[in-house]
C-alpha cells in the first residue's frame, strides 16, 4: 500500500497526517529513494528537507522527523552512497544536540543502521557521533546550567551507546576511531570548554568496553596535549625581577605548608605582579590535569589502575620524558604512582633507573636520572628504604664510570661526561631530601656511610666543580653535619646559582637545572598532588642543630683526606676511587632544585625556583 500511496501525489507529510502504518511509510521511504535513481526526485527532495528541519520544532514537526528517521533506518539497503548524497549529507549534518529524546534515539538508529550496512558510510557514521562530543556553539557557554547539564548526559548516553554498537556490528570501527578521535581534537587554542568537553569524552571512551580497543590511543592524545599545553606556558613573564630574594623564600612564598589554597601567584614584580591565573594556557591545562587525576582515581576505585599504568606509562617514555621543558604534565604519573605505591610508585621508579643504566642517547638518560632523583625526593609514598636501594644503585653505577674513566681520560670535560655529572648532581640532590631520614634509621645510616661519596666526589672528573654549586653547597652542608665527609675551610664556593661548566654539560635544553617534580603551580590539580608531596622546608635539615655548620656566604667545597690534605685545591689531577664517578653522573641531573640563597636568579626558570629551597626532613612515604 505505501508504494501505492507513493504513485500518487500524496506526500510524505501527508501520510503522517493520515496515520499510515509503519510500514505503508517505509515503503514509501524505499519508493521514494529508488524514484531518485530514475529522476523522479519530488518525494526524495521532500526527504531532504525534513532531515534539514532543526530549529525551534513543533510537536508535528517532531513526529514527522522522527518517523522519517524510523523509516530511513529500515530502508538503509536502498540507500546509494552516490546518488543520495545530498541526504546523506543531511543526516551526518544534524545535531544530537538539537533534538528531543524521541528524535534522538531515532537519529541513533539510523547511525546505526548506516554503519551496520556496510560499504564506505562506516567512517562517515563514526565522524558523525564523534562530532556530538561538543555542543553546538549556541550551547558552548551554557554547560554549567542544570538544562544544559541534563540535555549533555542525554546526548552523550546516546553517543557512547551507539559507538559500542557500531563496535560489535562492525570489528573494525575501532580501528577507525584510533584515528578519527584525536584527529577531531579541537585544537592547541580552542576555548578550554571545547577541548575539556571532548577531552572528558575521550577519557569516557577509555572507561568503558570500548576502552580495551580503543584506550591506548586516548591516552596517548591526551597525554600529547598535556604535553603541547605545558611547553607553551612562558615562564619569561613570571621570572621575578627582584634577582636578590633567596629561593628558599620564593618556595615557601608560594606553596605555605599550612596553605590548603594554592595560588598560582609565583612572585610579585616591582611593577605589580603576574600569575599563572592570568596565563589561559596554563588555565587549560590545569582544567586538563584534574580530569586526568579524576580519572585515573576512578581507575583506581574499580581496580584498573594497573592496567591504565602501562599504557600511562608508555606514553611517557614517548613524550613526557623527551619534553626537556615539560613542568606539569609528568604530574599525571606522580598522581598515579600515588594511588598505587607497591605497583605503579615502583614500577615508574625501575623503570627510570633502567633508561638511565641501559639507554645509548646521553639526553634520555639525563632526563631518566633527573626524573628518578625528582621523585624520589617528593614522593612521600615511597619509603625511605626503597630510595636507600636506588640511591646505592645510582652510587654504584657512578663508581663503575669512575673505574673505566680513570688515568688520562680523568680529566674535566662537561660535554664528554654530562651523563656521569647528572648522576652525581642527581645523588647528591636526593640525598638532600633523604639525609636527615637516612641518618635516623640505623640501618639506613650504616648503609650511607658504607657508601663511596667521597671517593667519587673526590676523583679527577671533579663533579663538585661541575655540578649546580647552589646544590653542591646544600649537599655538602649537610654531608658535614652529617659527618660523612671532612671539610675544609680553603676553598671558598661563591653562592652562584649556576657555573659555566654546570651550563656545559646541561646544554642548550638546561637538563641541568631540569627537576620534573618541583612543586606543581596549578591552583586546582595541586589538591591532588599535596597530600603525598614532600615541599623544601625551612627547619627541618640535618644540620639544624649543627651550630658549626657552613654560612650560606661561605662554604667550602673540598673534602679532606686522610692526610689532612686538600682534595680540591689546584692539583685537581689526583687520582681518586674510579669507581664512585658512576654515581656522580646520575646525581647531577636531578639535584639542581637543592640551591642555597642565590644572588641572581637570572638563569633560573620559574618551575625550578619554588624547588630550590631548603629541603623538608619530613618522611616522604611510610614503609
Amino acid at each position: 500500500m505505501g508504494v501505492e500511496v507513493a504513485n500518487t501525489n500524496t506526500t510524505f507529510t501527508e501520510m503522517e497526517n493520515l496515520d499510515f502504518s509503519d510500514s505503508e511509510i517505509v515503503s514509501f521511504v524505499r519508493h521514494s529513494l529508488q524514484s531518485a535513481l530514475e529522476g523522479d526526485s519530488n518525494h526524495y527532495n521532500q526527504l531532504i528537507g525534513i532531515m534539514n528541519s532543526s530549529y525551534r520544532l513543533a510537536p508535528d514537526e517532531v513526529a514527522l522527523l522522527s518517523t522519517g528517521l524510523k523509516a530511513l533506518s529500515k530502508a538503509v539497503f536502498y540507500i546509494d552512497i552516490t546518488h543520495h548524497g545530498k541526504l546523506l549529507s543531511a543526516i551526518f549534518g544534524m545535531s544530537l544536540w538539537s533534538y528531543g529524546p524521541d528524535v534522538m534515539d531515532a537519529l541513533v538508529e539510523l547511525i546505526i543502521a548506516l554503519a551496520a550496512s556496510g560499504g564506505d558510510l562506516v567512517e562517515s557514521c563514526l565522524q558523525m557521533l564523534v562530532s556530538n562530543f561538543i555542543p553546538p556553539k549556541a550551547l558552548l557557554h551554557n554547560l554549567s546550567q542544570p538544562w544544559c547539564i541534563k540535555k549533555k548526559q542525554q546526548v552523550l548516553e546516546r553517543v557512547h551507546s551507539a559507538l559500542m554498537n557500531i563496535a560489535k556490528l562492525v570489528p573494525v570501527s575501532p580501528l577507525m576511531l584510533e584515528h578519527i578521535i584525536p584527529r577531531r581534537m579541537p585544537h592547541l587554542w580552542s576555548e578550554e570548554v571545547l577541548i575539556i568537553t571532548y577531552v572528558e569524552n575521550m577519557l569516557k571512551l577509555w572507561s568503558n568496553d570500548l576502552g580495551r580497543l580503543v584506550g591506548s590511543t586516548m591516552i596517548v592524545a591526551v597525554v600529547d596535549r598535556l604535553v603541547d599545553l605545558d611547553v607553551e606556558i612562558g615562564w619569561d613573564k613570571i621570572l621575578q625581577d627582584d634577582s636578590n630574594k633567596g629561593i628558599f623564600e620564593m618556595e615557601l612564598e608560594v606553596a605555605p605548608e599550612d596553605s590548603k589554597d594554592v595560588s598560582f601567584e609565583v612572585g610579585k614584580a616591582a611593577s605589580g605582579s603576574y600569575s599563572l591565573a592570568e596565563n589561559v594556557v596554563a588555565e587549560q591545562l590545569d582544567s586538563l590535569m584534574v580530569l586526568m587525576c579524576e580519572h585515573l582515581k576512578s581507575c583506581a576505585d574499580a581496580g584498573r589502575l594497573s592496567e591504565v599504568f602501562v599504557t600511562l606509562l608508555d606514553s611517557f617514555k614517548i613524550t613526557v620524558l623527551k619534553a626537556y621543558k615539560s613542568k606539569f604534565a609528568q604530574f599525571v604519573v606522580f598522581y598515579a604512582c600515588s594511588l598505587d605505591p607497591e605497583h605503579c610508585g615502583l614500577k615508574f621508579a625501575n623503570m627510570l633507573e633502567k633508561i638511565f643504566m641501559d639507554e645509548t642517547d646521553p639526553l634520555t638518560r639525563m632526563s631518566a636520572v633527573s626524573y628518578l632523583a625528582s621523585y624520589l625526593s617528593r614522593g612521600r609514598f615511597i619509603s625511605s628504604s626503597f630510595v636507600a636501594g636506588k640511591l646505592k644503585r645510582l652510587v654504584d653505577w657512578c663508581l663503575e664510570y669512575c673505574h673505566s674513566r680513570d688515568g688520562k681520560e680523568a680529566i674535566v670535560n662537561p660535554e664528554v661526561h654530562r651523563v656521569f655529572y647528572s648522576g652525581c648532581q642527581a645523588v647528591m640532590y636526593l640525598l638532600c631530601f633523604q639525609m636527615r631520614l637516612m641518618v635516623e634509621d640505623s640501618h639506613l645510616k650504616s648503609l650511607l656511610h658504607s657508601m663511596p661519596l667521597e671517593r667519587i666526589l673526590r676523583h679527577p672528573l671533579d663533579p663538585l666543580k661541575v655540578c649546580l654549586p647552589s646544590i653542591v653547597s646544600e649537599f655538602l652542608q649537610q654531608a658535614k653535619a652529617a659527618h660523612l665527609c671532612t671539610v675544609s675551610d680553603k676553598f671558598i664556593f661563591n653562592n652562584l646559582l649556576e657555573s659555566d661548566l654546570s651550563k656545559a654539560y646541561g646544554g642548550i635544553e638546561r637538563l641541568d637545572m631540569f627537576f620534573p617534580f618541583d612543586p606543581c603551580l596549578l591552583k586546582n590539580c595541586d589538591r591532588f598532588i599535596r597530600p603525598n608531596f614532600v615541599r623544601w622546608s625551612m627547619d627541618k635539615t640535618i644540620y639544624d642543630d649543627d651550630k658549626d655548620g657552613l654560612s650560606d656566604d661561605e662554604i667550602d667545597m673540598d673534602f679532606v683526606d686522610g692526610k689532612g690534605e686538600h682534595a680540591l685545591d689546584d692539583d685537581m689531577g689526583r687520582s681518586f676511587d674510579d669507581r664512585e664517578l658512576d654515581l656522580v653522573d646520575e646525581c647531577a641531573y636531578s639535584l639542581n632544585n637543592m640551591s642555597f640563597t642565590p644572588k641572581s636568579s637570572n638563569f633560573l626558570s620559574p618551575m625550578q625556583m619554588p624547588a630550590l629551597l631548603r629541603p623538608s626532613t619530613s618522611p616522604p612515604g611510610s614503609l
